[in-house]
């Protein structure tokens, strides 16, 4: 090839440099994607958090019928393992043993109608004003001013990025954590290690099945059945209470929610979770364990229950005291009037006693409900567990919580 023939000509330059132009932009543009969706804090995911309409069912702990459960093989089971997100949890939902309410929506033919029912009707838009007639003390005030910049906080977090006015589907679902007190027009959201067993001896003093919160013992208190669930009332029922009754929802520091649920369940002799959670956890985290580690499902350490909390394929499913608040309570759906802490319990839950005209006598109870010798939870004792991880494991937990920690204001944990 002679030197001439190497030159190219204006045009040739021309199409070489758009050529080269087109692939730079098309890259910049995959480049672009790519990192978006890299980026795990964007609007999207997290609205897609606040609007799942696949939650997953969760198992409770009921000595009842938690043997039944596990021996009889003939009767749905309710602990299951995690498949993939979309359709194992539709076979979970044809194998669980939920509400009979549910069944109704998800398996009678006539479903469409009662969902059509469910979308004409009106689901509350909006948190109402307190009432606060029944609030004569001004030593009140305080609190209250605290109150209605967590009711703000949380709402305009939900209004930048709920993005939807109503659900779709899996009403009853939704509802189901929701106990009722019709006398004082009360609806309390259950979040287990939030308070929640005092929360429940002060509803069943509410509905007078009982003088004194501190005469109910923990078992009348879980597996008494005494008080109902808002699940099980239809849906005219269900939407009269949602847009009338004052709603609460008691919530806590989710590392310190975490590291409790780990202390109760794992650390003191457990009939249930231990040989369904522990065997489990020990079998898939712990290298060469023992037979009667295996059998036993005693001694889990903290750190072989992160791994399972951070697996997406966990050997068990989730269970409702490590669950995030937002798939127990859907703040962003279910707008809570009143919004507890559990660093301020005592203080709030008596606020909201005088709020819905509680008698004057009732104060909410300030004993631990179990486990009494054992310190509390708090900051302190969470650094404790928290030394055994990684900075990377402390980083996943707070990603795995992160929307609770963004709709709850709660600062960035030990990191």
């Amino acid at each position: 090839m002679q030197p001439s023939e190497m030159v190219m000509n204006p045009k040739q330059v021309f199409l070489s440099v758009l050529i080269f132009g087109v692939a730079g932009l098309l890259l910049f543009m995959y480049l672009q994607v790519w990192i978006e969706e890299q980026h795990t804090v964007t609007r999207e995911k997290i609205q897609d958090h606040i609007t799942n309409q696949n939650p997953k069912f969760h198992m409770s702990e009921d000595p009842k019928n938690k043997e039944e459960n596990l021996l009889n093989s003939e009767r749905p089971i309710r602990v299951f393992t995690e498949k993939n997100r979309s359709q194992g949890e539709a076979q979970v939902l044809s194998r669980t043993t939920g509400s009979p309410t549910i069944q109704l929506i998800e398996n009678h033919q006539g479903s469409k109608t009662l969902f059509r029912k469910f979308s004409e009707m009106n689901w509350p838009v909006d948190i109402r004003p307190l009432n606060k007639s029944l609030v004569a003390d001004s030593k009140w005030k305080r609190i209250d001013a605290t109150q209605e910049k967590r009711r703000s906080f949380l709402q305009a977090f939900c209004k930048k990025y709920g993005g939807v006015s109503r659900p779709q589907s899996h009403l009853f679902h939704m509802v189901s954590r929701i106990y009722v007190e019709d006398k004082h027009k009360i609806l309390y959201c259950e979040v287990p290690k939030a308070g929640c067993s005092n929360w429940k001896r002060i509803l069943m003093v509410l509905n007078g099945l009982a003088p004194s919160a501190y005469n109910i013992s923990h078992d009348a208190v879980h597996y008494g059945k005494h008080l109902k669930k808002l699940d099980g009332f239809d849906l005219k029922g269900i939407y009269a209470r949602l847009n009338t009754y004052t709603k609460t929802v008691f919530v806590r520091d989710p590392m310190e929610r975490l590291v409790s649920a780990f202390r109760d369940k794992f650390e003191h002799p457990n009939s249930y979770y231990h040989p369904v959670f522990g065997k489990a956890i020990i079998k898939k985290y712990r290298p060469n364990a023992c037979e009667e580690e295996l059998n036993n499902g005693s001694g889990v350490k903290f750190k072989e229950f992160i791994h399972y909390l951070l697996d997406s394929h966990r050997p068990v499913g989730m269970d409702i005291h490590w669950e995030k608040i937002s798939k127990l309570c859907y703040p962003c759906l279910i707008h809570y009037d009143f919004v507890g802490k559990f660093e301020t319990l005592e203080e709030d839950a008596n606020y909201f006693l005088q709020l819905i005209g509680a008698p004057k006598r009732l104060k909410f109870p300030n004993f631990k409900d179990r486990h009494s010798s054992d310190k509390r939870t708090n900051a302190q004792v969470v650094r404790q567990y928290l030394k055994d991880l990684t900075r990377t494991e402390r980083q996943l937990i707070y990603d795995f919580y992160y929307l609770d920690y963004l709709m709850f204001n709660y600062t960035t944990p030990f990191l």
